[in-house]
């Protein structure tokens, strides 16, 4: 089940962003910036956005790899679980 998405007005951001940035840091959720009632940006505290840079970093060295086999190259099993240990660590 989806969690309701925090969303905040931008006013509010700018009367309050030390609140606001602590919130977004301790919920590890995304908050939704609202302007004139539509949705504008999205703030997330810094290890919830490092996290995800990590998370994309592994999905695109999977989608290569995918491309690399169609066309008939690629690493061994070993290489690529040693690369993915790495990225991990960097957690």
């Amino acid at each position: 089940m989806n969690k309701i998405p925090n969303i905040i007005p931008v006013t509010d951001l700018r009367q309050d962003a030390t609140s606001i940035l602590k919130r977004a840091n301790a919920s590890k959720q995304p908050i939704v910036i609202t302007q004139r009632g539509r949705a504008a940006a999205v703030l997330v505290g810094i290890e919830a956005y490092e996290h995800s840079q990590h998370e994309r970093e592994i999905l695109h060295l999977l989608a290569r790899g995918e491309k690399e086999i169609k066309e008939g190259h690629g690493y061994s099993l070993a290489s690529v679980l040693a690369e993915a240990d790495e990225l991990l660590k960097e957690e």
